[in-house]
C-alpha cells in the first residue's frame, strides 16, 4: 500500500524531495503540494502529476494525505508541525524544527500529550554512510575514548539573504546535531571566536566563525563554519581519541595525475554531497511511518540543536563562553 505524502514548500529542497519520493523511494507517492508561491507550486504539481492545494493547513487536513514533509520557510515550521500533531499525522520537518528553543519545547509538550511520536527532524547526515562508519568505529573502541573533534563546514558561497545567525542555525546546526549523535553526549558550554573577515563574504557578515563546544565528559569540539570559501562545498571531520583517530573521508572522486599534478574534483553544492543520505533518510522514514514507529531524529533532538544554537549565538554576541543546559531527555523519546 502506497503512503500518500503531502509536501509543504516547493523551493529547491522541496522540489528535490518531491523528485525523491516520486523516483527513488518505493511505496510512497506525492499526493499534494503547496507553497506560498502558488504559481510555482502549480507548476511543480503539473510536472509530477499531483494535486496543488492552496494552503498548508488544507494540505495537512486533507484526508488524501497520510503524512507530511515540511520544506517551507524556517519560521513556518513550528506552526505546521503543531498542525500535523493536531491531525495525528506523522511529519518529516526540515531543520530547524522551530525558530526558538521555547517553540521546540511547545512541540514536545504537544507531541507527548498526543501520546505518539509523530515528528522527525531532517538531520540527514545521520543517514550518511561515512558518518555511520565513524560512529561505529567509536562504539567499537577503535580509537579509545574520544578527546577532541576538529570539523569544518565550508560553502563555496552563500545566498544574498544569509545572516550571521544563519551561519549557526542553518549551516553549523548540522555539525551540532551529528557530533552530539556520534559522541552520544550533551553539550555543556558554547563559545564562538571571530577574527579577520573574508572580504568575499557579504558586507556585514562575520565569516568565517569558529564554534567551540564542550560535552559533559569534557570532549572539546571546534567547528569552522565558512560561508564563502570560494572553492566548493567541503565537509571535514576528525575525532581524536586516546589511542587513535577517525576521519571523515573526502567524497569519492576521480583522481587525476597529469602534467605534473595530482588532484581530484571538489563538489560545489550541498545537494551533491548528501544526495545518498537524503535518499536513505526518506526510505527509512517512509518505512517507519508505514509500521507506525519513527526511529529517526526526533523533537527532542530538534530542541537540543536549537538550544545549542541559541547558546552559540549568545556567546558570539557577548564575546564570552555560555553554559548550555539541555536537560534530561523525556522517557517518551527514549
Amino acid at each position: 500500500m502506497e503512503l500518500n505524502i503531502g509536501v509543504i514548500g516547493t523551493g529547491g529542497i522541496g522540489r528535490d524531495h518531491i523528485r525523491r519520493i516520486t523516483e527513488v523511494v518505493a511505496g510512497a507517492r506525492v499526493a499534494a503540494v503547496t507553497d506560498i508561491d502558488a504559481e510555482l507550486a502549480g507548476t511543480v504539481a503539473n510536472q509530477y502529476q499531483t494535486r496543488f492545494l492552496p494552503s498548508a493547513e488544507e494540505l495537512i487536513q486533507s484526508p488524501e494525505v497520510d503524512a507530511v514533509v515540511i520544506a517551507s520557510w524556517d519560521p513556518t515550521h513550528a506552526e505546521y508541525v503543531h498542525a500535523c500533531i493536531r491531525e495525528s499525522k506523522q511529519v518529516l520537518c526540515e531543520k530547524p524544527l522551530a525558530s526558538t528553543a521555547d517553540d521546540c519545547r511547545r512541540i514536545i509538550d504537544a507531541e507527548i500529550a498526543q501520546g505518539k511520536k509523530l515528528v522527525q527532524v531532517g538531520f540527514m547526515r545521520r543517514y550518511d554512510k561515512d558518518y555511520l562508519s565513524m560512529k561505529a568505529a567509536i562504539k567499537q573502541g577503535n580509537i579509545g575514548a574520544p578527546l577532541m573533534v576538529h570539523a569544518c563546514h565550508r560553502n563555496r558561497t552563500h545566498i544574498a539573504s544569509h545572516t550571521n545567525d544563519m551561519t549557526i542555525t542553518n549551516s553549523g546546526v548540522h555539525e551540532i546535531d551529528i557530533l552530539r549523535w556520534m559522541l552520544e553526549e550533551e553539550y555543556v558550554s558554547a563559545q564562538v571566536l571571530t577574527g579577520k573577515c573574508n572580504h568575499y563574504a557579504a558586507h556585514g557578515l562575520q565569516d568565517p566563525q569558529l564554534l567551540l563546544l564542550q560535552t559533559e565528559s569534557g570532549i572539546l569540539i571546534n567547528v569552522e563554519v565558512n560561508m564563502a570559501s570560494g572553492y566548493g562545498y567541503d565537509i571535514q571531520c576528525e575525532i581524536v581519541g586516546e589511542t587513535g583517530t577517525v576521519r571523515l573521508p573526502d567524497p569519492s572522486a576521480l583522481q587525476l595525475r597529469s602534467e605534473g599534478r595530482h588532484g581530484f574534483g571538489i563538489l560545489s553544492e550541498w545537494s551533491q554531497r548528501f544526495v545518498e543520505a537524503y535518499d536513505n533518510e526518506f526510505k527509512h522514514w517512509v518505512s517507519d511511518v508505514k509500521r507506525g514507529k519513527l526511529t529517526g531524529p526526533d523533537s527532542w533532538d530538534g530542541y537540543a540543536a536549537c538550544i545549542t544554537a541559541e547558546a552559540l549565538i549568545r556567546a558570539r554576541n557577548e564575546g564570552t563562553a555560555v553554559p548550555i543546559s539541555i536537560g534530561t531527555r523525556p522517557a517518551f523519546y527514549h
